[in-house]
Order: structure tokens, then C-alpha cells, then sequence
């Protein structure tokens, strides 16, 4: 290990403590909403492109993820399907639109949450944008100072049109390192991670406290996982392409 590795590694920590009590109330209220959709048998669903998908990867079907999660995914947005190409994806208008109507999105009951570092481009805005005129509360895990230095494709941003926002305060560029002139260690997805998952634990708190039996998956390498998981899926099965 280098000299300056445990240097970066405290500083990378700091940065995460600084973003939850950054975000304390709004991950409150987040999970409020949440709580709302899942004692109405909503979903949340979950949204990205590029790298932020390792966000919404993250969201779905995953040991003590929540059950209740569709993932809304197109593959050319999805850089190990091409790279370059899945820039231009995120930056085509009207592809929102596509999703949320292939998948059957009914706004209301239902909560979305929308990963994106900068938000500039017009598949996250639109999201958003399509998602609050159904009736749906919008989650945006987020950075507007990103959002502050990159050029605003769709004419706003994700923290602009998103009801509330959990803001990962990564720096515009999202390298971290060095911390002077930084050109690498990108920390939007080490936030997007960490958010979620205070998400959850503020999500279990709530669910608690009100006597709602929240629906979570259990590993399917441990004993008696697969049945445990077995209510989620015969619940969620149909409802959410990907599951069976």
C-alpha cells in the first residue's frame, strides 16, 4: 500500500459521513414516502444510465435489498453494451417516456428513484419530469455542484425536477483523487451505495415502528433463504420483469 492510500481511504470515509448528516431529513422523508408506496402494494422503481446503474443494480434482488423494487433498464444505456454509445442513449429525449410506458409505470402508488451524478442529461430529467405529472413522488440521489459545472442538456436538471433529493455532494468531474488536482478515484458510486442503504436502514426504522412487515429478500446461499424469498416472489414475480 502506498503512502497515501490510508490518507485517501480516511478522506473517502469522511466523505461519506459528511453526505449522511448532509442528508439526514431528506433521507427521512424519503423513506416516508417509500413506506407510503409499499403499505399502498406499490413499487419503487429504479432508474440510471451509464455507471450510475451499478446504483439501481444495487436496488434490486440483492440480500437484504427490498423486495419491492423494479428496475427500469434499457440495455444501450448500459456502458459494457457499448460505451460511447450508451452517452448518446442518455442524451436522447423522449427515451424516459419509452421506458416508463414499456413498463407499464402508473405513477400514484408507485415511488421512483433516479440515480445520476451530474442530472444534466435528458433520460434522468425526463424521468423525473415524466414520473411527478403522473403523480409520483421523485427521489434523485444526485450532486448539484456536478449538476453546477456540467451543461444542461435538457434545459434543467434532476435535482430540479425531482421532489427530493439525496445529494452525494461529489465534485463535478467525480474524481477524488488527487485531492489538489483530482483525475481519478470517482466517488458517485461509493455515494449511491451508501444513500441507498441508509435509505433502507431509515426505511426498516420507520416499517418498524408502524408494525409494517417489510417486504426484504433474504440470500439464497444461506439455509432457508430460498424460502424465505419464496412470498417475495410469488408477491413481486409478476409485476416485476427480471424476477423469474
Amino acid at each position: 500500500m502506498s503512502e497515501t492510500a490510508p490518507g485517501h481511504a480516511e478522506h473517502t470515509l469522511e466523505h461519506l459521513r459528511k453526505i449522511g448528516a448532509h442528508n439526514a431529513e431528506n433521507l427521512r422523508t424519503a423513506a416516508e414516502r417509500l413506506l407510503t408506496a409499499i403499505r399502498a402494494d406499490g413499487l419503487v422503481c429504479t432508474a440510471g444510465a451509464g455507471h450510475s446503474l451499478a446504483g439501481v443494480m444495487e436496488s434490486f434482488y440483492r440480500a437484504g435489498g427490498l423486495a419491492a423494487v423494479r428496475p427500469l433498464y434499457h440495455p444501450d444505456l448500459l456502458p459494457l453494451h457499448g460505451a460511447v454509445p450508451s452517452t448518446r442513449t442518455e442524451r436522447r429525449t423522449g427515451l424516459a417516456e419509452e421506458i416508463l410506458t414499456a413498463a407499464g409505470f402508473r405513477g400514484g402508488a408507485d415511488v421512483l428513484v433516479v440515480f445520476s451524478n451530474s442530472g444534466v442529461n435528458p433520460y434522468p430529467v425526463e424521468l423525473a419530469r415524466n414520473a411527478r405529472a403522473a403523480g409520483s413522488s421523485v427521489i434523485a440521489i444526485t450532486s448539484p455542484a456536478a449538476s453546477a459545472e456540467a451543461p444542461k442538456r435538457a434545459g434543467t436538471t434532476l435535482a430540479e425536477e425531482a421532489e427530493i433529493v439525496l445529494d452525494t455532494l461529489v465534485p463535478g468531474g467525480d474524481a477524488s483523487y488527487p485531492t489538489d488536482a483530482p483525475v481519478t478515484a470517482p466517488l458517485s458510486s461509493l455515494s449511491n451505495a451508501f444513500l441507498w442503504n441508509m435509505l433502507l436502514v431509515e426505511l426498516f426504522d420507520l416499517a418498524a415502528a408502524a408494525g409494517v412487515d417489510l417486504p426484504v429478500w433474504r440470500s439464497s446461499n444461506t439455509v432457508g433463504g430460498d424460502e424465505a424469498n419464496a412470498a417475495n416472489l410469488a408477491h413481486y414475480g409478476e409485476r416485476v420483469p427480471g424476477l423469474l
